[in-house]
């Protein structure tokens, strides 16, 4: 057999230098899985992710499911935050009701992605109680004798005190989860905290969402965030929205629906 010329060497070595690189590399290592981080809502604690969270772990995704203290969007999300710092890798942070103020304030360069679940999503300087106007947005039923307030036992308040909102034990399952049996909302109700007046008013810092992939579930049948503030917020952030006939406490209601939603935004 003849062997190459020199003139028809320098090709073959310029096509093997070419390829090196490719070869040196080998097949693409695919991108770490996310932890999926849920953070509850008023009037709820994290119980209220149980059926979630075990839909996502069914299907082998890491789940973290924090306490919110309920005290004000930028404390409680500091203390998310706490809990985010022990977690390596991406994190997708999902937010039920007040939950979703919260993780609006929320700015982590390893959170990939937001899921807001019937959830407030304020703007920057924006106040929660503005997604509750009733001349824009009718229909919440978060209203007295529905919601009562109390001074409460608070650490974080002044002289050791706050005043908090809670929904009336006989409104509980037609206002907040009138999708779920009897026997879930005695439970949900047992497990009810109070949530700081204050955390309502507080105005949002710059949001998460404005520059972070965006989710949004809208809850159709919702008593306390009523579906049109959803889709006006939803549409505001640019979210990949979605819509799901439940109640305010779809997760509780509809946990198949609600995970398997959650879980797309790991793609």
């Amino acid at each position: 057999m003849r062997k190459p010329t020199r003139s028809s060497r320098a090709p073959l070595l310029a096509l093997a230098l070419a390829l090196a690189p490719v070869a040196a590399a080998g097949p693409a290592t695919a991108a770490p899985a996310p932890t999926f981080v849920l953070v509850h809502g008023a009037f709820a604690d994290t119980t209220s992710w149980d059926a979630v969270a075990a839909e996502l772990r069914a299907d082998g995704h890491r789940v973290v499911v924090p306490d919110n203290p309920l005290r004000g969007p930028a404390h409680d999300a500091a203390a998310i935050q706490r809990t985010l710092d022990t977690i390596d890798g991406p994190v997708v942070l999902v937010g039920h009701s007040y939950g979703g103020s919260v993780i609006t304030q929320i700015h982590d360069a390893e959170v990939t992605a937001l899921v807001y679940i019937a959830a407030f999503a304020p703007a920057s300087g924006e106040v929660n109680q503005l997604a509750l106007d009733p001349i824009r947005f009718p229909g919440s039923r978060l209203l007295p004798p529905v919601l009562q307030v109390g001074v409460v036992d608070d650490g974080n308040g002044v002289a050791g005190k706050n005043i908090d909102a809670t929904i009336a034990a006989d409104s509980f399952h037609e206002v907040f989860a009138q999708d779920v049996d009897p026997a879930t909302a005695a439970r949900m109700l047992a497990h009810q905290r109070s949530l700081a007046v204050a955390a309502n008013l507080e105005p949002s810092g710059t949001p998460a969402w404005s520059s972070t992939p965006t989710r949004y579930l809208i809850s159709t049948a919702d008593r306390a965030i009523p579906p049109a503030s959803q889709r006006f917020m939803a549409d505001r952030m640019g979210a990949h929205a979605a819509e799901i006939d439940a109640s305010h406490a779809a997760l509780v209601s509809r946990p198949r629906e609600v995970a398997a939603f959650v879980a797309a935004a790991a793609g």
